[in-house]
């Protein structure tokens, strides 16, 4: 029976620590999604050009 308790405080505690939380408006978590989207396809430009960069010096020395 000790463990019915102990999920039965873990779940109150849970519900009311969700309570405490100070949730981002709308217009942030557009914000904040447009950033990781924008930051995810910079990255991904990066490495692309990295990767044709590196390819290309690759071949050069293969040719040799």
């Amino acid at each position: 029976m000790n463990i019915l308790t102990d999920v039965k405080n873990y779940l109150l505690g849970s519900y009311q620590e969700m309570h405490k939380v100070t949730w981002p408006t709308k217009q942030q978590t557009i914000n904040y999604s447009l950033l990781v989207i924008g930051l995810s396809l910079a990255l991904a430009l990066f490495f692309a050009v990295l990767d044709y960069v590196f390819n290309l010096g690759i071949e050069q020395l293969i040719a040799r």
